[in-house]
């Protein structure tokens, strides 16, 4: 997420970042058959933007909602880890990959190459609501330092803890015996390869994602998305792109708004708690602890900060430049 490295006359070896300061969220419509890295690093180009990340891997396979932070909103790209996501997913049923999506090598084949729906709706029953996963060894999670996916590629199996997710629901958009198409909204963490291999399992036979795009990322729900060849159409004029750039704001819109005069904003911003008595009538609930969008008068977003259990409000991420 740094800038280019690069040298200097006065000092060799020191890093400069090249680039503009840009700040804000792109919702970038990932393609098929890149990595979210590599869209990053195209978009971060078209932007010639000096910092930027995204917030949670699409595997190459998969196209779809891909938020990326530039500048100051990248201090929200763990917030959006934590998100819910919604992913329409088409199984590829009677054939199991090492991958478990249809860019690896076919490794198992069942007898039974066809579901009916009673049975895939039966495994879809057992499915929903908190259940655990194995993660897939083609992933990034880590194992002594290094990852699966690269452990995986050497023919090398570790054995992998099961993690606890949610699956709030899980839909048949399309029956087909072959392919069916679903649409799952899921908690962090959830690996949907996963999910297509254990429903298979759930009705007695194997399957991998032939298919995968993921429609939205939680807070961003029907909000429209940006392609990579929009941005490269645009390249030439980064400014008119930062235009497509939502506030960092935008990405915890779930916390309530805190409204502060001008000596307020520049306590929170030098550190200083801000007690209960200063901050007046605040349209926050009597009972609410936790964490605030907090703003100046000029409505400009200063960042994150918490009322504490004493009513006490204290600055938690500050998004103000410099900061």
């Amino acid at each position: 997420m740094s800038g280019d490295r690069g040298t200097t006359r006065q000092g060799r070896g020191r890093r400069r970042s090249a680039g503009r300061d840009v700040d804000g969220i792109l919702l970038l419509d990932k393609p098929t058959g890149i990595t979210s890295n590599a869209a990053l690093q195209t978009a971060k180009r078209c932007f010639e933007a000096r910092k930027a990340g995204h917030t949670g891997s699409l595997d190459p396979l998969a196209s779809g909602m891909l938020p990326l932070c530039f500048g100051q909103a990248t201090k929200v790209s763990g917030m959006l880890l934590d998100a819910d996501k919604v992913y329409e997913v088409e199984a590829v049923v009677g054939a199991q990959t090492d991958t478990a999506d249809a860019d690896g090598t076919v490794v198992a084949v069942a007898e039974k190459t066809a579901l009916t729906e009673s049975e895939l709706r039966a495994a879809m029953q057992t499915h929903i609501g908190t259940i655990e996963q194995v993660p897939p060894m083609y992933s990034a999670l880590k194992h002594q330092g290094r990852r699966l996916h690269e452990l995986a590629r050497q023919g090398i199996e570790v054995e992998r803890a099961p993690r606890t997710v949610h699956i709030r629901a899980l839909e048949l958009l399309h029956f087909d015996p072959h392919r069916p198409r679903l649409r799952v909204h899921c908690s962090k963490g959830t690996y949907i390869r996963t999910l297509v291999e254990t429903l298979a399992q759930a009705a007695g036979t194997l399957a991998h994602v032939g298919m995968l795009r993921r429609l939205w990322v939680e807070p961003f729900a029907g909000q429209p998305m940006v392609t990579l060849d929009a941005l490269q159409e645009g390249a030439g004029d980064p400014s008119r792109l930062d235009t497509l750039l939502l506030g960092a704001d935008v990405a915890l819109a779930r916390f309530p708004a805190l409204r502060l005069n001008a000596a307020l904003s520049a306590a929170l911003c030098n550190g200083r708690p801000l007690e209960a008595a200063q901050l007046g009538a605040q349209p926050l609930a009597e009972e609410y602890c936790g964490l605030l969008r907090a703003y100046d008068p000029s409505g400009t977003f200063l960042g994150v900060a918490e009322r504490l259990d004493d009513r006490r409000v204290v600055a938690r991420r500050l998004f103000v430049a410099g900061a």
